[in-house]
């Protein structure tokens, strides 16, 4: 469990201290010392107001005239996101998605680490990715004790998401990221992020044809788009 939670800081500020980090380590990359908060909520794309407020829940209130220390702030938001210790993630489900995610390089340099990799398929159980083989997942319950896996990725069809998730959680787990396209239903006291693509996707094309609208006069009934955004 992260210090943001024990400590009482609110979901919503919670859910913005990822952006502000990958702001920090931007400009931390590119050599930048102090930042001003007007300057940091430009680039993490939240108003100035809000970034003050969320940082004042970490005890951070900047230097007047000076601004933030880049590299202490990141060391801060770093520290109650719970980044600065290791964390072991599961993945099942090793179709194109459960592949692009192993492979993905950011892992490790945001403190998780990739330790095992399941399937259901007895073709791809046996491959080799990043270094581990692809186990079957009947071995699932053993691993996850056996690694102290801490965070499972579920990158399956949405048939078998549910139960997959009802395993790992009757093995301990608390803490699930869900790519497949259906909702979990998780006991009170286990977190579950979801991430779908396709709903991602039909909320830009909403805004584009607003834009496709727009530009070509045709008329947006106030009572249309009242309906759209509530679909």
């Amino acid at each position: 469990m992260s210090q943001a939670r024990e400590r009482g800081i609110p979901d919503a500020t919670v859910a913005r201290l990822p952006l502000y980090l990958r702001a920090l380590n931007g400009l931390a990359e590119r050599g930048t010392a102090t930042v001003s908060s007007e300057d940091l909520a430009v680039a993490a794309g939240v108003n100035s107001a809000k970034l003050r407020k969320d940082l004042s829940h970490l005890g951070s209130y900047g230097t007047r005239g000076v601004g933030y220390d880049v590299q202490y702030l990141i060391y801060q938001i770093s520290r109650e996101l719970g980044l600065t210790q290791d964390w072991a993630v599961a993945i099942v489900g090793v179709g194109n998605l459960g592949r692009a995610l192993a492979n993905y390089g950011g892992f490790v340099s945001r403190g998780f680490r990739v330790a095992a990799l399941f399937d259901a398929d007895t073709s791809v159980v046996g491959e080799r990715l990043v270094g581990m083989p692809v186990e079957h997942i009947d071995e699932l319950e053993d691993v996850i004790r056996t690694r102290d896996i801490s965070i499972v990725v579920i990158a399956t069809p949405a048939a078998a998401a549910q139960p997959v998730a009802d395993r790992v959680i009757a093995s301990g787990i608390t803490s699930i990221l869900n790519f497949a396209p259906v909702v979990l239903n998780v006991p009170d006291g286990v977190d579950v992020r979801k991430v779908d693509l396709s709903t991602e996707l039909q909320i830009l094309a909403f805004h584009e044809q607003r834009k496709a609208d727009r530009e070509s006069g045709s008329p947006i009934m106030a009572e249309n788009l009242a309906e759209a955004m509530d679909a």
